[in-house]
């Protein structure tokens, strides 16, 4: 099986602080993780609002995925954080956040896993659930589409594919387990075109972006950082992070394959509240584990009203 099946839900040890700028808004920034009882889930405490990290509460996802109002309170630019969480198998904390953006940090999730890292993973005493994938769902939109499918573990296979010979077509399929995560996936830095970026500048966006948290691609198809890439595929393995940031906002891991082709973060939610509004396609399951043994069985268990794959 392609998942390290965890028993039992988790949270942080202590508390850790991470500060920097918001790439939308070019402001300083600073979020604090608290550890958070069972059954709290991920919930983002911005002034006196509190945003739980369910798909529910998806505001927009034009530029990044932002939770709340985008003209009133909200929390943006979430994605790296929430993958960083579901890579590492974080189920519940409290994120304060100072501002209404997540710190860039270097445009991937590395920094996020060293705030984890320092804080250290507590496992508490309350069973973890998991969202099981039953049927297969898919949604298209043009040329692009995304589904899931049943399978015996977390799996993501995401392709893309750009007119610019600097990315072109590429592909990353794995199993997920943390150290997949932090070996393959969590340093993959985000990206984008040099044309596109002073476009968002006029229109008041991406002023924090910068060669130190963007792979920027000048007009001439090339790359402007000196440093050059972190992977030969690096543009498809932050797809993916952006994906796996996406999906956690089911509220629960997924056992199952998630696939796409040239999506982003509005195909992956499409596909996450597709695949939650039918309750013929998935089920919620934990596992029974023998005593005396290391494997283990999934069974199904009762939803309760408020849980957070209800829509």
């Amino acid at each position: 099986m392609g998942i390290d099946l965890q028993d039992y839900q988790t949270t942080l040890k202590s508390r850790v602080t991470l500060s920097g700028i918001g790439v939308h808004s070019g402001k300083p920034v600073a979020i604090h993780f608290a550890p958070a009882d069972a059954d709290t889930g991920v919930v983002f405490q911005v002034a006196d609002r509190e945003f739980r990290a369910i798909v529910s509460e998806v505001g927009a996802t034009d530029l990044c995925t932002l939770l709340g109002d985008p003209a009133g309170q909200h929390v943006a630019t979430i994605e790296h954080l929430m993958a960083a969480l579901f890579g590492l198998g974080i189920d519940n904390l409290v994120i304060e956040v100072e501002g209404a953006e997540i710190p860039i940090l270097d445009g991937s999730a590395a920094q996020f896993v060293e705030a984890i890292d320092q804080a250290g993973i507590e496992v508490q005493g309350v069973k973890r659930r998991y969202i099981r994938v039953l049927k297969p769902v898919r949604i298209e939109s043009g040329a692009s589409w995304a589904e899931f499918r049943p399978y015996g573990g977390t799996r993501f296979e995401v392709e893309i594919d750009f007119e610019s010979p600097a990315i072109g077509r590429q592909s990353f399929a794995s199993d997920i387990n943390d150290d997949i995560f932090r070996r393959d996936i969590s340093r993959a830095r985000t990206f984008g075109f040099m044309k596109d970026v002073e476009r968002l500048w006029a229109a008041g966006y991406a002023l924090g972006s910068s060669l130190e948290n963007s792979v920027v691609i000048g007009d001439d198809n090339q790359i402007i950082n000196i440093e050059g890439l972190r992977f030969p595929n690096e543009f498809v393995r932050h797809k993916t992070l952006d994906a796996m940031g996406d999906l956690a906002l089911g509220g629960a891991r997924f056992i199952g394959c998630f696939r796409s082709y040239r999506g982003g973060h509005r195909l992956n939610a499409a596909a996450l509240r597709r695949l939650l509004s039918d309750r013929s396609a998935f089920e919620v399951v934990e596992t029974s584990r023998r005593e005396r043994g290391r494997s283990a069985e999934l069974i199904a268990v009762s939803a309760a009203v408020h849980a957070p794959w209800t829509l």
